[in-house]
């Protein structure tokens, strides 16, 4: 994903650089027989001729470099040879400083007025513009995902080197900035419209893979929390995932287990799964008499209603179905496959509720004196609190509250310096900007947005410097540019996804921070826009041409390509690229909603449910859990019809989401869901937020806590540095200023 089918032919321009200067140096060999000491002087010597002044040698060192880390596919005879040297020379490239030697460049193409003013002049920009700039990315690019990816078989020097490499790209020595944010600055520039021709699919696939570098596999994430609790002094009371939770084959059976369907095949392969209709035609536990009610009226909008026609149902089960085992020798899950979790809050609800039902009053806050309440009361209490779950979260919005009430006492905060911290404190200044560049470059790549509101050109790195001319031509480069929008999109999403999860682990505040300017800059609508099409062609879409994907193209002789083999496509099914990018926008979506009201009502204003409800067409679990989420927090605010007409989804959100204790999430008779208190709660989430940056970062402003001298002596003993002119004007400044100035003793006794 990280070239386009229109750089194909650089490929080749890269080995000739490689080969006209190896064969100057090493006749007759090739580089794999080189022994470990002759590669390193080999790329000790191209580093130094990177060093040149002549931007033309320069950038034939540079392409000489990036064949090495493409793994030197001339001399390979498979794609595992060509991969396998791929990761050995990156980490050789690494291990010589190749990586910094890059980043100086990468500045200094930054900066070159030179290009970006060429950029500007242009009409049209094509790929000849950062020619420079993408070879550079492409070669950072490669370093940064070898390196990244771990393997069993990885010598112990490897290991050493990816611990280096994470350190150097989350804690920068030489520089005052993390790599990051130079890759978020490239962003802002090109939606600035001061460098257009920047690639930025490239930058974006970079900083995605920057910021996985010191992140944790997407099932680690519980292994922090637990030492994030730790060390705030509060051990996890339970985990709520623990129940058969054995990874993503359990997880994914739960959610297709009780439709009759195949078991998850590993990590890659999409898991079959029937139309809901069909799981409560087959579902076991269900009562022969229940269900004979649940019709619904809205068959236009609803993913869920009757099965899917015959057409469909091939494009989205695979065509030959596993064999299933008989209906009294599969073991159903009885329940959910988490335990509940139940809020502090929740318990304070409950009890408030209790009391002024049996006593009269409240107690406030109190949730021991259960004294007056019935038995059944007391044992409610106890099953709540033993589902009581402290999040990280919790702890830290405790914490700056007392934080903000004792500044003095409680002394000045530890501050751990984590790669998130790192990288918070170097974007504070200018997240806004962050964010609302990647939203606007997410707009232009979404295909729902219409040519009209393309107000930035995301083609600069994909279209070629000569349009084309045949029929042929042009459908190669349409499905090209398909592609290229939904890499953006994939990268964007996977980005964004990553920033919210690693800054709610750091702290809770940068997390919110985040997410309001996201919210701000219209993130919610613009993911509902998205989902606003037939995303069954989304996710079945085939803008790829598989005989010119890397390292393919590079073993094998390409074929003749035909009209017919481009409409055609390759063999897979689904586009897991495209998948991946809407589960990762669900996920946004969730995450920037859960638990804000007035943000839940955005959706309800923007009439998410048909749009969420079309999305449930595509039968995969992941995809269907996030998306019954979303319906499940706006349920309360929908109306008694819409409940009516659409049970089956109710009955599809009561099967497969996790629900509290005392979770009233189908009617509107939540203490917190007062329409008249949404302002307010946004209004005050900002002032704590502000109230936390201001805390932990601007120390110039925290000059009202400073000690302060109180001697009268030795203030006016302080030797103060006058301008040397100063005694020359002295007697007409004291008598102008002081003298002649009547002293107004009110005022003065006023502000005293």
């Amino acid at each position: 994903e990280l070239c386009s089918y229109t750089e194909e032919p650089e490929l080749s321009s890269n080995r000739r650089c490689f080969e006209e200067d190896f064969h100057a140096q090493a006749q007759g060999r090739r580089w794999l027989e080189l022994d470990g000491a002759q590669q390193k002087a080999y790329v000790m010597r191209l580093l130094d001729g990177l060093e040149v002044v002549n931007r033309d040698k320069r950038l034939k060192v540079a392409r000489a470099i990036l064949y090495l880390a493409q793994g030197v596919f001339g001399d390979c005879d498979s794609e595992g040879d060509v991969l396998h040297w791929s990761r050995h020379n990156c980490f050789l490239l690494y291990q010589l400083g190749t990586f910094t030697a890059f980043l100086e460049l990468l500045n200094m193409e930054m900066d070159n007025s030179q290009a970006c003013s060429s950029a500007l002049r242009k009409p049209a920009i094509s790929l000849a513009d950062s020619t420079e700039l993408r070879v550079l990315l492409s070669v950072m690019y490669l370093m940064v995902e070898n390196i990244r990816v771990e393997q069993e078989t990885d010598p112990a020097e490897w290991k050493r080197c990816r611990e280096t490499f994470r350190m150097e790209l989350s804690f920068p020595v030489h520089t005052e900035e993390p790599f990051a944010l130079l890759l978020f600055t490239m962003v802002t520039k090109f939606c600035s419209g001061h460098a257009p021709h920047f690639p930025m699919r490239k930058v974006l696939l970079l900083l995605w893979k920057v910021l996985l570098v010191g992140a944790n596999p997407a099932f680690s994430f519980r292994k922090p929390i637990i030492l994030g609790m730790r060390s705030l002094g509060v051990p996890p009371p339970f985990n709520p995932n623990e129940v058969v939770w054995d990874g993503v084959g359990s997880w994914h059976r739960f959610l297709q287990g009780q439709g009759g369907a195949e078991p998850c095949r590993g990590h890659g392969a999409l898991v079959k799964q029937d139309s809901l209709d069909i799981y409560n035609e087959r579902d076991p536990f269900k009562n022969d008499d229940a269900g004979a009610d649940e019709e619904e009226s809205d068959d236009v909008d609803s993913g869920l209603e009757g099965e899917l026609d015959l057409m469909e149902r091939d494009a989205v089960i695979p065509a030959v179905p596993a064999p299933r085992l008989p209906i009294d020798r599969v073991s159903f899950p009885k329940g959910l496959p988490w335990a509940p979790k139940v809020r502090q809050k929740d318990i304070e609800h409950f009890l408030e509720a209790s009391r002024t039902k049996f006593i009269g009053f409240t107690l406030g806050r109190d949730t021991e004196t259960l004294i007056g309440l019935p038995r059944p009361i007391h044992e409610s209490v106890k099953t709540l609190k033993q589902h009581k779950y402290v999040s990280i979260s919790d702890i830290q919005v405790k914490n700056e509250e007392e934080l903000e009430k004792c500044p003095m006492s409680l002394g000045e905060e530890e501050v751990q310096e984590t790669p998130c911290e790192v990288l918070y404190r170097a974007m504070l200044c200018n997240l806004p900007q962050y964010m609302i560049a990647l939203l606007k470059i997410l707009l232009a790549a979404a295909p729902t947005s219409k040519a009209k509101t393309d107000s930035i050109n995301i083609l600069a790195d994909v279209l070629p410097e000569e349009m084309p001319i045949t029929v042929l031509q042009s459908m190669k480069l349409g499905i090209d540019v398909n592609r290229h929008k939904e890499i953006i999109v994939k990268s964007i999403s996977a980005l964004l996804l990553l920033l919210l999860k690693h800054f709610k682990l750091n702290h809770i505040y940068q997390f919110e921070y985040v997410s309001q300017h996201l919210v701000f800059a219209n993130c919610i609508p613009l993911i509902l826009k998205f989902f606003n099409q037939n995303i069954m062609s989304y996710i079945t879409a085939k803008n790829s041409i598989s005989v010119l994907d890397y390292p393919h193209c590079t073993v094998y002789d390409l074929p003749e390509l035909t009209a017919e083999s481009l409409e055609a496509g390759d063999n897979n099914q689904f586009c897991w690229r495209n998948l991946f990018s809407c589960i990762n926008l669900l996920r946004i979506l969730n995450k920037l909603t859960k638990w804000k009201h007035s943000r839940t009502m955005m959706l309800v204003v923007f009439k998410s449910a048909p749009i969420l409800k079309r999305a449930l067409k595509v039968k995969q679990a992941m995809m269907q859990l996030y998306v019954l989420k979303l319906l499940k927090i706006q349920t309360k605010y929908l109306g008694r019809q819409w409940r009516k007409s659409n049970m089956k989804t109710m009955s599809a959100i009561y099967q497969k989401v996790r629900h509290r204790m005392n979770d009233d999430w189908a009617y509107g008779n939540d203490i917190d869901a007062r329409p008249w208190d949404f302002q307010a709660e946004e209004c005050t989430l900002r002032a704590s937020i502000e109230a936390f940056n201001s805390r932990r970062y601007d120390k110039a402003q925290d000059s009202e806590f400073a000690p302060v001298d109180n001697c009268l002596q030795s203030v006016l003993g302080q030797r103060l540095e006058l301008p040397e002119d100063f005694h020359y004007s002295y007697e007409l400044w004291l008598e102008r200023e002081v003298f002649s100035q009547p002293i107004r003793w009110e005022e003065l006794l006023h502000y005293q």
